[in-house]
């Protein structure tokens, strides 16, 4: 392809993706965004299947 038609083609998907706005579904972005009210959240759900370094060290000593 010769640079015209090259740089044609490059020109013609900007102005798409220039015109081109999604629709924002603004609930969903919310509920993605917000501070979980769940503090289960943040447990380690591994943390008990693997024990701690310090305690292995402890347990060596």
């Amino acid at each position: 392809m010769g640079r015209g038609r090259q740089k044609a083609k490059h020109t013609k998907i900007a102005r798409e993706l220039k015109a081109y706005s999604p629709s924002l579904n603004t609930s969903a972005l919310e509920r993605e965004l917000a501070h979980p009210t769940d503090e289960d959240a943040y447990v380690d759900k591994w943390a008990d299947d693997y024990a701690d370094e310090d305690e292995d060290e402890l347990e060596k000593a």
